[in-house]
């Protein structure tokens, strides 16, 4: 395992189950299941509105803080086959550059002669720089429930964090960018599996709602800026940090299609188009996740 590879590890909080427990009951009591606390705590509010405010209460203390110190420290020591550390990991903006490089990513890279999001590039310097296998290192790219934190998913926060309050620009001056672009479009807009289902079947249109929670229509800018700007984020149902990977995995396990493989470039053109359509907005992540 990679997560054995270096000596010393900052553990992710062990209050995980506790925490869940906490923050769902809250939820359901704001939500309505205690009539009282809904009414002393959402007023009139809508349900949204009142999960809005409890996840509010909570970002001073988002978990996740703990999953970026760890990635940190995952980046700077020198780890795999060649003991070198990540510093030198080109994220865009040249060797060792971290600050907003997040906000920018997916991009086109000339080296690996194809456009890669933030956690494919990730991988592409652990190969490249420390030597690592591939296989090994996207084996198993996202914890289980109650299970540490990955590298991979430490490594996704820690860069995502040096981008907080950035501005959103995810490049489209490339050809393969372009090109990253409109097939991304077209799979969030492509209805396939047994029940006929696209992305845009909950994300294409206004007030829409799975259970207590509503679907943003990522096809609008203000609300695919939100979505986009908050991943990664820590799950509290799960007790876990999810990067924007692990999220379009779950999508379409969710429609019932075949899994999507770890940065393939499907998954790499769907968050191209999600961070284009984006753009402009201001990075918040890791952020806090129902």
């Amino acid at each position: 395992m990679l997560e054995a590879q270096h000596s010393a590890r900052v553990s992710p909080p062990r209050q995980a189950a506790w925490l869940r427990r906490s923050v769902l009951g809250g939820l359901l009591a704001i939500a309505g299941a205690s009539a009282p606390v809904a009414t002393a705590l959402a007023a009139d509010n809508s349900t949204a509105d009142a999960i809005a405010q409890y996840r509010e209460m909570l970002a001073d203390g988002n978990p996740a803080e703990l999953i970026e110190m760890r990635g940190e420290e995952l980046w700077k020591t020198p780890r795999g086959p060649n003991n070198v550390s990540l510093a030198q990991c080109d994220l865009g903006l040249g060797p060792g550059v971290l600050k907003d490089a997040y906000a920018q990513l997916p991009r086109y890279f000339p080296d690996a002669k194809r456009v890669l999001d933030a956690e494919s590039r990730i991988v592409e310097c652990m190969v490249n720089l420390q030597g690592f296998k591939r296989a090994d290192v996207i084996k198993q790219p996202f914890s289980r429930e109650g299970q540490d934190p990955t590298d991979l998913e430490s490594l996704t926060a820690y860069v995502a964090g040096q981008s907080r309050g950035a501005q959103i620009r995810v490049p489209q001056s490339h050809k393969e960018e372009k090109e990253a672009y409109a097939r991304g479009q077209k799979i969030f807009y492509y209805r396939a599996g047994p029940y006929d289902f696209s992305c845009a079947s909950c994300h294409g249109s206004d007030d829409k709602r799975i259970r207590l929670q509503d679907l943003p229509n990522l096809t609008k800018p203000a609300a695919a800026r939100q979505a986009f700007a908050t991943w990664p984020g820590y799950r509290v149902s799960q007790g876990a940090l999810r990067t924007i990977q692990w999220r379009m995995y779950d999508c379409f396990r969710q429609q019932r299609m075949p899994e999507l493989n770890y940065g393939s470039q499907a998954s790499v053109d769907l968050i191209t188009f999600l961070g284009v359509m984006a753009n402009g907005g201001k990075m918040d992540a890791p952020g806090l996740k129902r």
